[in-house]
């Protein structure tokens, strides 16, 4: 038996509501529960998913410092989490911004990214992968690279209703991009 996908992330935040509110208003994401009960907790779903939960956040109060995570501690750097479209991932970039939450864009070749960081500044990637029977060599090249993202050139090669692949896009055995 192996792991195939991630279930959920638990984040600990300063204020609940005000990630809540972050998280709901740039991600569509909704609340299944308010912890049951358990003060400063709260239990939000992505749009179209059937999990239970995708994000639990648990407030731990204003006093707490920032994750020093990367910088001087070991801990998580950050989540990715994927979008269906080009358009989707357009919509997002545009929220992001307006919510001064917008921190880097970048293309890996396979993939095309933005980054985030939420009100208590934990870093987020949203990710949208080149279908795999659309993937050229030069895409496989350039995944050993990173480079700004030109969302407008992708949304011109791919087209902004182009559905993204799944997990890591990789080309079936034999077929050439």
């Amino acid at each position: 038996m192996s792991v195939f996908r991630l279930n959920h992330a638990v984040l600990y935040v300063r204020d609940v509501e005000a990630s809540v509110a972050f998280y709901r208003d740039v991600f569509g994401f909704d609340y299944t529960a308010h912890g049951d009960g358990m003060k400063g907790a709260a239990f939000l779903r992505a749009p179209g998913s059937t999990n239970d939960h995708d994000l639990g956040l648990f407030q731990i109060g204003s006093q707490a410092g920032a994750s020093a995570a990367g910088r001087g501690t070991v801990g998580l750097y950050h989540l990715a989490w994927e979008v269906d479209t080009l358009d989707d991932l357009a919509e997002l970039a545009g929220k992001l911004a307006a919510a001064g939450a917008l921190v880097g864009a970048s293309d890996h070749g396979t993939t095309k990214s933005l980054y985030g960081k939420d009100p208590d500044g934990l870093e987020f990637e949203v990710v949208w992968l080149i279908p795999a029977d659309l993937l050229t060599e030069q895409d496989r090249t350039r995944s050993a690279s990173i480079r700004p993202l030109d969302l407008n050139a992708e949304i011109a090669r791919f087209g902004r209703d182009a559905r993204g692949g799944f997990g890591v896009s990789r080309a079936a055995a034999g077929a050439v991009g």
